[in-house]
């Protein structure tokens, strides 16, 4: 036994390091969307031992539910446990327009009940949609968010960024190399594409961006890309982490 003890410590001391061999960190991010990926990234992630980071809006999903459910519950409650970081997406999914008048943001909701319209938020009414993510989060799965949040489509400003600051939030967008392009046109943005591109472009630090299933792509993105993507920059002596540990947002 103590052999067998002495000879498993000394293989152990003689393997190099996850951080040995690291030549850098990228940052997977899953927006949610129609959620027809879901489950497919979730075993993706949990076979290589990948921790991500997710940010929720509660959105229309290929189950006629939305992703913020309680029928949601177990999956999400899955992801805490597995040590993923969760950030807001707003409630709605309201993308920004532009500013508006009196310190008020004009936004466009994907859902509730002024989908597709544009509306006036002042910024607590914007704080508000963050912060119901957080608290919906916290009565599925018992845990809060972490203090992070993703503009849906990216659109921000200025006064944006500082409403989601004030209300507790790093905003986190993304890096040009880490767009997925995996809510575009799949007749002209073929996946062999986009992936040849990201493996060709990604360096270390960058975030990625990659949605949980687009509804108006008709080649998925994720079945056919993301298992080659993780192992293509595993080859080149990458690593990846959640925003936890992205130098802009540790704390």
């Amino acid at each position: 036994m103590k052999r067998a003890a002495a000879l498993t410590l000394m293989a152990l001391a003689a393997a190099p390091s996850a951080h040995a061999t690291c030549k850098g960190a990228i940052y997977l991010t899953f927006d949610t969307g129609s959620q027809s990926q879901a489950e497919l990234i979730a075993d993706t992630l949990k076979r290589h031992q990948i921790k991500a980071t997710f940010f929720l809006a509660n959105e229309k999903t290929v189950h006629s539910d939305y992703s913020l459910d309680p029928a949601w519950a177990a999956y999400w409650k899955a992801r805490v446990a597995e040590g993923h970081a969760v950030g807001t997406h707003t409630w709605d999914h309201a993308v920004f327009v532009r500013d508006g008048a009196d310190g008020k943001v004009v936004v466009k909701p994907g859902f509730g009940p002024q989908a597709g319209k544009q509306v006036s938020w002042t910024p607590q009414q914007y704080c508000e949609q963050l912060k119901r993510v957080d608290q919906r989060f916290a009565e599925l799965t018992g845990k809060p968010l972490d203090p992070l949040w993703r503009a849906p489509a990216g659109r921000t400003s200025p006064r944006l960024l500082d409403i989601g600051k004030a209300c507790g939030y790093a905003h986190a967008g993304w890096a040009p190399a880490g767009f997925s392009g995996d809510e575009l046109p799949s007749a002209t943005y073929p996946n062999t594409v986009l992936l040849q591109k990201m493996l060709r472009d990604l360096r270390g630090g960058d975030i990625v961006l990659i949605h949980m299933g687009i509804w108006s792509r008709k080649d998925a993105w994720a079945p056919a890309n993301l298992e080659p993507l993780i192992k293509g920059l595993e080859q080149k002596g990458m690593c990846f982490a959640t925003l936890r540990e992205h130098p802009d947002y540790k704390k």
